[in-house]
């Protein structure tokens, strides 16, 4: 299905990221993952899949990243910022670094990498931008103003950019899952319970409670709405934010 394209996944090294290159590949896309730690890309790469190192907090580095993927495998047709950082913290307990942090990794490492991709992008006749949001992109999330306002700022720029580009081949959406079964819910666990003074079994059953269908989710299933988008007949799916959380928020 997808023979012959370039796709680019940041944090593409595990969780999400990882499910997702790994279902591109399978369609047949050339894909190229990126993260910052360069053992950990080496150790899922193969089968279609080729590695950058890539730092989405780093602006010359997000330049000189996609710009090597482009050198190495052709234009980007194929983007999907899925690089974050998922932590909670009380707005009066929020100082700047904390902000800057959550902001640096999830919206401006988004911004970076559409932007530099559609550098290569606009000169091909298709395209693709699938952003990795969060249901905490739709609605409030307690505890986590920080991510939060990160999540819908990720939105936002999707949807400016689908007015931007109306009428033309490329198309701009988002992916907004709820609790999914990857590393960071374990550690997320951790620091819930030890500010809550519960146990991390209890802090995940509160995870898994909050996904409407009372389960987390799999990674797979983030990365076949991804494909989905992708794939025949997606081209009027456009400027949507796709919730994958089991029910209605």
């Amino acid at each position: 299905m997808l023979d012959g394209k370039h796709a680019l996944v940041t944090g593409g090294g595990t969780g999400i990221g990882l499910a997702i290159a790994r279902a591109l590949a399978d369609a047949g896309a050339q894909v190229t993952i990126t993260g910052r730690r360069e053992s950990v890309l080496e150790e899922v790469s193969g089968g279609g899949i080729t590695y950058v190192v890539m730092d989405v907090t780093d602006e010359e580095s997000v330049q000189d990243g996609v710009a090597a993927a482009v050198a190495n495998s052709g234009p980007v047709q194929i983007c999907v910022p899925n690089a974050g950082i998922a932590e909670g913290r009380a707005l009066h307990k929020t100082d700047t670094e904390f902000w800057r942090r959550i902001m640096a990794t999830n919206l401006d490492g988004a911004f970076w990498t559409v932007r530099e991709s559609l550098g290569s992008m606009r000169k091909t006749e298709w395209g693709r931008v699938i952003a990795v949001s969060s249901i905490a992109g739709l609605k409030g999330l307690k505890g986590a103003a920080a991510y939060t306002a990160s999540k819908h700022g990720m939105i936002g720029l999707i949807r400016g950019l689908s007015e931007d580009y109306l009428g033309t081949p490329f198309t701009f959406n988002a992916v907004c899952p709820g609790y999914v079964d990857t590393e960071i819910v374990t550690r997320n666990a951790k620091a819930i319970a030890e500010r809550a003074g519960i146990s991390r079994g209890e802090a995940r059953e509160m995870m898994v409670g909050a996904n409407k269908h009372g389960r987390l989710i799999a990674p797979e299933e983030v990365a076949a709405a991804v494909l989905w988008l992708c794939g025949p007949g997606s081209d009027s799916v456009n400027g949507q934010a796709i919730e994958i959380a089991g029910g209605q928020f």
